[in-house]
């Protein structure tokens, strides 16, 4: 069980979601407006301070252009599993 923020895959998934909303052209001000949350939660968010709920990451995803399944995929070919 992962029990910690700060374990590599939560690591890795903030690096790509970063990367995502960057390359879709986003700043966090922007992004969050669009998600309907503050700019300080998904600063956050990104800064590993606070989980990611999977609805939210849906999207996220998709206020981005990008398609879940790709992001976590993106995550998976670079972290090894922990079962």
């Amino acid at each position: 069980m992962l029990s910690s923020l700060h374990h590599k895959r939560y690591a890795k998934l903030r690096v790509v979601q970063r990367d995502v909303r960057q390359k879709a052209g986003h700043t966090q001000v922007q992004l969050a407006k669009q998600l309907s949350m503050e700019q300080s939660n998904l600063s956050k968010i990104e800064r590993r301070e606070r989980y990611l709920d999977n609805l939210l990451f849906i999207d996220f995803c998709h206020a981005c252009g990008a398609d879940p399944a790709d992001v976590i995929n993106m995550v998976l070919d670079s972290v090894e599993p922990t079962l």
